[in-house]
Parts: structure tokens; C-alpha cells; sequence
């Protein structure tokens, strides 16, 4: 799993040999400590140069060794033992060196890297910290504020900033391999003293202390809490405050607080069902992803509102040629600026040139006709879609695949507008869609897995974590949404506040909570599908609304609060108060307090004291059984594909794994239990009704998630 070969006469090169990534499995490790022993007792090498097979260096640490027994060698003595020869080791980076590939690679004394190359310390989105001195060598080498930014984030660094921030000592356009033998031989017979990075004090800094106060205040705000981050600061505070050995001592304790968390775990299933995810399968377990999918080189855009540019732009990222078409000369004109400016922006963060000439702009949908694939965005209603979807059939040329970027309506019905059904699929992006992660591909009863297969193919080439789901009202996200939401109306009804709604919600770790969210979505967004869906009551502002609709309790709060106006963030109210319209501050209303005090007056409901418990349970655990439902209805293949969306598209916390994983965490039979209690309070409310499937889970014993779809599959295999 490392190979040493003689070259250039007189330097050992050690190739780490484990694809795809070379991750230090316990085979790589063993590899690397024999053959850096041999390396070093051979008196015909000199110098020694580390490199990775295939054109990547490494990717750390062999992820699926976490959980398992300890074997082959440690990593920590073994980049001591690299660290400490007295023949020159340098690590020729290729591709990219991350977590443990990039320890191993301070642990040598130089470092030469290919300019498309990346560097970094991911470990933190594990729920983990670089525990094999990354986060003591790192300080030393490039200071404590760079080291603190880097180890906290995660983020990956180019070649170019690894350079200027002194990760690397060289940047290389050449074979790397090539470059760093001839590097190595030039530094044969000078001193390694000043070249061991573990001997290194860290560079001064003005007001250490100031500096650790301000980084753990910021990382407890964007961490919302999760617990790695912090402990990478205290990681790193020990680098700046401890001579090197006691702080590696304090990495190993740090480290063992976090291996065995609960986060850690979480962050750690979201790494493996990201990767399950496009691997997609049917809920029966049949696959898909062995079809093959077409070849898409010219996209199109129907539709340029605030989707539809965003949809254009991350096409045209992709590096596809895009053409955009508004019927509206004026919306066209807006849009053009917009997608140009959105191009600019994200070349500039990228660093590449912006791909303004891969976009054309019609109003004729007539410009889409040699496209090889459509996407509609037009606003989201049923008619208007039908006959886009009409126009498209009798305009494109045979075989192109017809997309819909509708949020919840039948995607089957739409593709009955069309001689080619089969070609026709669901594509749910979020807003901003060329930023969020998620897209849903939304197969119908006829679309082939071909065209499935391409839009999943598609989505992974605008760099999105795309998901195959069935068709129904909602799909997975947006279905699963409701009674979320639903419950958090049904809390202020019952005496809750916005506010405290909110802050339970974002304790947890939800980035806003229901209210400030739905502001800054627009009431009005959800008011239009409430009235296209019968549910408004016109009579509602009369106070003879009944809290009833289709036989089962409703909430008419935001109906009432959309006919005052009160739209949100660009009304400059909603569920809270805005200094100007399109302000981003919320604040507590005290004309909504009121109104919500007439209300219940109104209805006679009394107030009763709601505590974060309730909160919680009331809106995720309504949430949770939604997603057992769709997992009994063939809509998601499993759970990992839940837990994506809401990770991905909905803001759920990453270190709570997603609401399945987090289910079965909190214990399955309490979600039960608990659901039971609150539908026997609420019986107008049959989505609390436990479901089924659920049900079957806690009478198997409660299973750990990857085993959840053997008894989903025999639960399918009844129906």
C-alpha cells in the first residue's frame, strides 16, 4: 500500500498505493512506516520524496476504519518518525492533501504542490479535530489566526493561497513529481533544525488572548451548536499557550471527547448518505443509476424570475451553453443584468473568468428548439405550466428531455401534456438555486430511468447533492414542511409567541426559525397555494372563520396576517416588525401580540405556558412521521435520502444528522410514545396519528438506520 523505488540514483520515492483517494488505511500506514525505515537505513538514498498513485497525494484518513478496533500503526508516531529523520523528506502534492494527508505532509520537511492542487483541514465537518498534530503543527507553521480560520471551517485551500499563507514552500505548473526529486536532491546535506515544524514556537500575536476571545464568540455564533468547532479553538489555544508536546497531549483528549460524541456520529452518517444518495435506487431496492445518461452540451431556461436566473447561472457555471428565454421584454432586460452580475460575482469568488458568453436571451420560445434538455421556471401554477409544457412539445426537437422546476404539483400531470412523457422529470432547485446544494429530481409513474439517470447527472455536474424522489403533493421537502409548519401556527394559537418558536427552533440549530423564515420566504408565497388549494375562507376576516378545513383543524393565521398586507421581510412586517421594507432585522411586533391576544379571545382558546420542549416535539416529531409516511409510500428509496433534503435544502442542522438519523437517535420509541400523547391532546389533527411503519420499527426492536430498509422493504412487499 506504499512502494519505495530508487530514482534519479539517489531518492527513495514513496508512492501510497490506495485508491481512490489514498486514504491512510492501516495498510497505508503500515506501508509508510516500513518504507520510510527502509529509506533511511539504505545508505545509497539521500533524500526521500512522498506522493500519492493516480494524482492525488491524500485524502486523509480512511473514514471507514472509524467505529472499528485500532489496527495497524498510529499516525501520530509515524509523522514523528518522518518528521525526526535526518535525511530531507518532502511531500510532493498532487490533487489534494487533506485532514490526515495534510498532517502527514507537515509532518515532512518541505512541501512542493501542483498549482491545481488544494490543501485543508477538514476533519471539523466530521464532528472531529486534526488530531494528528494538525492542529499544533499548523499554528506553528502559519500563525494563529490563519491556523484558528482554517481548523474551525474546514474549507480547502488552492495551491496559490497555500503558498502565500506558507503551508507549501513551492508552487509547481510541471510534473510534480518530477519537480519535487530535483527540490529534494538541492536540499541534500542542508541541516533539517529549522525544518521541523513541531520545534517551531507560533508566531507572535499582539493580544493572544483577544485573539481566542474573538474566534470563540464567532464560531459559537455560525456553529449553532455544534461542539467541534469550539473544541478546534481550545485545540488550537493549546498550540499558542503549551510547549508541543503537552499540546498534543491536549489534542488526544480533546479528540477523545469528540470521537465517540453524538455529533460525530451524525456529521459522519451525513458524509456516508450524501455519497448513498447518488446511488439511487427505487424504495423496492431495484437500481437505476445503471442507465446510462445523455450527453447535455445546450440547456435551456424557461422563465427568468428569481429561479429562473439562478437556474441559468448555475448551468452556465457547469460550463454549458444556456439559453434564457422571458416572454416579458422588461422582466428579460432585469434578468440579463441580474444572471450577468450573479456570473461576475461567483467567477470573482472562484477565481476563473465569468461564463457571460455561454448564456443567450429570447422572449421567443421558438430560441429553445435545439436544446437537449428545458427546464421550466415559470411561476408556480398548473395552467401556466401546462401550456409552457404544450408549446415545448410542438417547438423542441425529438428526444429532449423536459424538466419542471414546479416545488409541489404533479409532475405526471404535466407530463401528460406531452407526446413523450417519458422524457419528462421533475427538477426541484432551491433558492438561490445557482448557491443551495439540493436539487430533487422527481421521477413520475412514466419518466425513464434514462432521463432520471440525466437529470441526476446534470444536477451533479452544477455540483449538487441530487436526490431521486416520487411523485406526490410536496414530494419529500416541501411535504414534510407542512405539518411542520402547521404545528407551529397551532403553538401561537395556543399561546406561544414567534419569538419563541423561533429561538427553540434555532437552539436546535436551525439557522432561522418557522416565522423569521416564512417572512423572509413571503407569506404571500404560501397564501397563493392555500387559496389555489380551497383552504382560504373568505369570510375569514369577519372572525366567522371556522378552525376547520376538509374535515381536519386549520390555522388561518397567515391568511389573516396576508390580508393586512403583512407579507414578510419586503412588506416591512409579517409574524415580526422590519425597520424599512427588505430589512433583515426582525423584531418583536407588539401589534401582532395584540392581534394574536383578539384572536384567541375571538376563537375562546386559552393560553397556556408552551416551554422549548414542546416546541421541538410538536414540530419536528410532526415533521419525523411525515417521513415515515413518504418511507411507507415508496417516496424516498430510505432515510439517508431524507435526511440529504433537509440537510441540503432545508437548513436541519448537519450535526444532527437529518430527522431520521436524529429519530433514531432521541429513540424511535420515544418519538412513539410522544406522538400518541399529542394526537390523543390534538384528534383534529390526524398527520400526529403515529404512522404505520413507524410503529413496525419500534416492535423490531428499534434497529439502527442502515438497517430500516429491510423492514421497509418488507412493508412494500405487503402492499
Amino acid at each position: 500500500m506504499a512502494q519505495l523505488t530508487r530514482v534519479s540514483g539517489s531518492v527513495g520515492l514513496i508512492t501510497l498505493q490506495n485508491p481512490p483517494v489514498n486514504a491512510l488505511s492501516a495498510a497505508v500506514r503500515q506501508g509508510i512506516v516500513d518504507t520510510v525505515k527502509k529509506a533511511v537505513s539504505d545508505p545509497l538514498v539521500k533524500c526521500v520524496v512522498i506522493c500519492g498513485q493516480n494524482g492525488v497525494f491524500c485524502g486523509g484518513a480512511d473514514i471507514r476504519e472509524f467505529g472499528a478496533p485500532m489496527t495497524g500503526p498510529p499516525l501520530v508516531p509515524m509523522i514523528h518518525a518522518i518528521e525526526a529523520t535526518n535525511k530531507p523528506v518532502v511531500a510532493a502534492i498532487e490533487g489534494a492533501a487533506l485532514g490526515g494527508g495534510l498532517e502527514l505532509a507537515l509532518g515532512c520537511h518541505y512541501r512542493i504542490i501542483h498549482s491545481k492542487a488544494r490543501v485543508g483541514l477538514p476533519e471539523v465537518t466530521l464532528g472531529l479535530l486534526p488530531a494528528a498534530g494538525g492542529s499544533q503543527r499548523l499554528p506553528r507553521l502559519i500563525g494563529v489566526p490563519a491556523a484558528l480560520e482554517l481548523i474551525t471551517t474546514g474549507r480547502h485551500v488552492s495551491a496559490a493561497e497555500a503558498l502565500k499563507l506558507g503551508i507549501v514552500d513551492q508552487v509547481t505548473d510541471d510534473n510534480t513529481v518530477d519537480t519535487t526529486v530535483k527540490f529534494a536532491l538541492s536540499v541534500v546535506g542542508r541541516s533539517l533544525e529549522s525544518r521541523r515544524i513541531s520545534t517551531f514556537p507560533c508566531p507572535p500575536v499582539s493580544d493572544l488572548d483577544a485573539v481566542f476571545d474573538v474566534a470563540m464568540q464567532r464560531v459559537r455564533q455560525s456553529a449553532r451548536g455544534a461542539i467541534a468547532p469550539v473544541t478546534c479553538v481550545q485545540a488550537v489555544r493549546a498550540a499558542a499557550t503549551l510547549p508541543y508536546t503537552q499540546g498534543m497531549k491536549r489534542e488526544q483528549e480533546l479528540m477523545a471527547t469528540l470521537f465517540t460524541s453524538g455529533q460525530a456520529r451524525a456529521l459522519q452518517y451525513c458524509f456516508f448518505a450524501q455519497r448513498a444518495v447518488s446511488r439511487w435506487s427505487m424504495p423496492s431496492g431495484a437500481r437505476w443509476d445503471t442507465s446510462k445518461p445523455r450527453p447535455i452540451s445546450k440547456a435551456a431556461v424557461i422563465g427568468l424570475g428569481t429561479m429562473g436566473r439562478g437556474i441559468a447561472v448555475a448551468l452556465a457555471q457547469a460550463g454549458l451553453s444556456v439559453v434564457a428565454v422571458e416572454t416579458q421584454e422588461k422582466q428579460l432586460m432585469d434578468a440579463k443584468q441580474a444572471v450577468s452580475g450573479m456570473l461576475e460575482r461567483g467567477a470573482k469568488r472562484r477565481g476563473v473568468a465569468p461564463a457571460l458568453g455561454l448564456v443567450s436571451y429570447s422572449h421567443n420560445i421558438q430560441a429553445v428548439a435545439e436544446a437537449d434538455l428545458v427546464i421550466e421556471a415559470v411561476f408556480e401554477d398548473m395552467d401556466l405550466k401546462k401550456k409552457v409544457f404544450q408549446q415545448l412539445s410542438a417547438v423542441c426537437k425529438p428526444g429532449t428531455l423536459l424538466c419542471t422546476n414546479t416545488s409541489s404539483l404533479d409532475v405526471d400531470h404535466l407530463a401528460s401534456q406531452t407526446p413523450s412523457p417519458e422524457l419528462v422529470v421533475g427538477m426541484h432547485f432551491f433558492a438561490p438555486a445557482h448557491v443551495m446544494k439540493l436539487l430533487e429530481v422527481v421521477y413520475g409513474p412514466r419518466s425513464s430511468p434514462q432521463a432520471v439517470a440525466t437529470a441526476m447527472q446534470l444536477g451533479k455536474k452544477m455540483g449538487k447533492v441530487s436526490v431521486a424522489v416520487g411523485n406526490c403533493r410536496g414530494f419529500v421537502g416541501n411535504r414534510m414542511l407542512k405539518p411542520y409548519m402547521e404545528q407551529a401556527f397551532f403553538l401561537l394559537e395556543e399561546g406561544a409567541t414567534p419569538e419563541l418558536v423561533d429561538q427553540a427552533l434555532e437552539e436546535f440549530g436551525f439557522a432561522m426559525g418557522v416565522f423569521r423564515m416564512s417572512d423572509l420566504s413571503g407569506l404571500d408565497v404560501g397564501w397563493r397555494v392555500r387559496k389555489a388549494d380551497g383552504l382560504v375562507d373568505p369570510d375569514a376576516t369577519s372572525g366567522r372563520s371556522a378552525r376547520i378545513r376538509q374535515g381536519r383543524r386549520y390555522s388561518p393565521l397567515g391568511d389573516l396576517l396576508c390580508e393586512q398586507g403583512r407579507f414578510g421581510q419586503k412588506a416591512g412586517r409579517g409574524w415580526y416588525q422590519y425597520d424599512k421594507p427588505g430589512s433583515r432585522v426582525a423584531k418583536p411586533d407588539p401589534w401582532l401580540h395584540n392581534f394574536l391576544e383578539q384572536y384567541r379571545a375571538r376563537h375562546g382558546l386559552g393560553v397556556r405556558h408552551i416551554d422549548h420542549q414542546e416546541v421541538l416535539e410538536r414540530c419536528l416529531y410532526a415533521l419525523i412521521n411525515e417521513g415515515f409516511r413518504i418511507l411507507e409510500d415508496g417516496i424516498a428509496a430510505g432515510p439517508e435520502d431524507i435526511d440529504a433534503i433537509y440537510v441540503f435544502g432545508y437548513g436541519w442542522p448537519r450535526y444532527r444528522g437529518g430527522p431520521m438519523f436524529y429519530a433514531g437517535m432521541v429513540g424511535l420509541a420515544n418519538v412513539l410514545e410522544r406522538l400518541e400523547h399529542f394526537h390523543q391532546v390534538h384528534p383534529d389533527v390526524p398527520y400526529l396519528q403515529p404512522c404505520s411503519l413507524l410503529r413496525r420499527l419500534v416492535a423490531s426492536g428499534s434497529p439502527p438506520i442502515q438497517k430500516w430498509r429491510e423492514v421497509i422493504r418488507k412493508v412494500h412487499s405487503q402492499l
